[in-house]
């Protein structure tokens, strides 16, 4: 494979005559964002190697040493957007379906899926890492969800992996896009295994010298082994915890049954702790759509099974392209930069319930849903 193509692949030769499929995204300049070319490529090559009896073990990782992937190409999607304001909206559509069948396609493996979060790892890249059997970290992983800040909401699995963190902490980070660390990643089982940055080189070499087997809960094992052992003495290196640190204040802001009751409690906080108060500034200049949105999966999002978390979202993800909300908040961040979104309400008391079930409501008849067949 071409070293310009936007995923490499390569099959690293292991003993007992395996092999180590590894897939980097090969963006650097976009710190890895995630292309409609890029989740084709993905998808197409884990399908064939989840059925190659020679590959014992998936590695994903990120090119260069900023980021696993900061996203998804979000003003290609605002383009799509531009041209069909209304919808339906092809472009969209393919995207979304494609990237959450990929990450479907992550979350039921076959075979161990090691996936490398070190650097920047948001949005589209979360849903690479969350659904990977073994998670791993580094000092310098930077993980969010920051879908308030652009009127989306927390894709790509968000209703699956944020209601399995204790606490509410799910709804907290949800609702403020707040940055993570690798300290709180396993604390949320967002990740499995933290290793020095310095010893990603290190776990591939390790990985290619496993004995494998073709007994593949042996070799999740092996896997195991192999990061419990890089993962030792690190102690020292993985940086202060966040959420654990304010899990009793996370708490109380995020008891309260109703959204506006939680979200003023939030917003009315006043601390000099910074990761307190770039949560509180984002809630506050963020969008009450989405803050709505966020709730719901929440509240509602408890008892789906995978399959259908990934259904509903992509209804809702389609219907944030068909309204203003979306490509206002992409416009105000990246495009015009004027940090100044013009939303269609002032606060969440203002979204109307109507509004909020328009966004849940599917625009595909019930056998017509590009996500039936997950």
């Amino acid at each position: 494979m071409s070293p310009s193509s936007p995923v490499i692949f390569e099959e690293q030769e292991a003993l007992n005559g395996y092999a180590i499929g590894v897939a980097t995204l090969n963006a650097e300049k976009s710190l890895n964002a995630l292309s409609l070319e890029m989740i084709d490529l993905l998808s197409s090559q884990l399908i064939e190697w989840s059925s190659n009896a020679r590959i014992s073990c998936v590695v994903l990782r990120g090119a260069g040493d900023k980021a696993l992937c900061a996203g998804g190409d979000i003003v290609k999607l605002y383009e799509s957007m531009l041209q069909n304001p209304m919808g339906p909206n092809p472009y969209a559509e393919n995207f979304f379906s494609k990237e959450y069948q990929l990450d479907y396609l992550i979350h039921t493996y076959p075979k161990p899926f090691i996936c490398i979060g070190h650097g920047i790892v948001m949005g589209g890249g979360l849903g690479l890492l969350a659904g990977a059997s073994h998670r791993v970290v580094t000092e310098s992983s930077r993980i969010a969800m920051p879908e308030i800040s652009i009127g989306l909401f927390p894709d790509v699995g968000g209703t699956w992996f944020l209601n399995k963190m204790p606490d509410n902490c799910g709804l907290y980070l949800g609702l403020t896009g707040a940055s993570i660390n690798a300290t709180d990643a396993l604390y949320l089982n967002l990740a499995t295994h933290f290793i020095a940055a310095d010893n990603r080189a290190s776990l591939l070499r390790q990985l290619r010298s496993v004995s494998w087997t073709e007994n593949t809960d042996e070799c999740h094992h092996l896997v195991d082994q192999t990061l419990n052992k890089l993962s030792e003495n690190t102690e020292q290196l993985k940086p202060p915890a966040q959420v654990q640190a304010h899990q009793a204040i996370i708490r109380e802001v995020t008891s309260h049954e109703s959204l506006s009751d939680t979200v003023a409690a939030i917003t009315s906080m006043t601390t000099d702790d910074k990761w307190l108060s770039r949560g509180v500034t984002a809630l506050k200049k963020g969008c009450p759509t989405t803050a709505k949105i966020v709730h719901h999966q929440i509240k509602n999002g408890k008892s789906l099974s995978l399959k259908e978390v990934f259904q509903q979202e992509l209804i809702i993800a389609i219907q944030c392209t068909q309204h203003k909300e979306f490509p206002e908040g992409v416009r105000a961040l990246l495009i015009d930069k004027d940090n100044t979104p013009k939303w269609q309400f002032n606060n969440v008391d203002e979204v109307p319930d109507e509004w909020l079930n328009e966004h849940l409501t599917s625009p595909w008849p019930k056998a017509q849903h590009p996500l039936n067949n997950l």
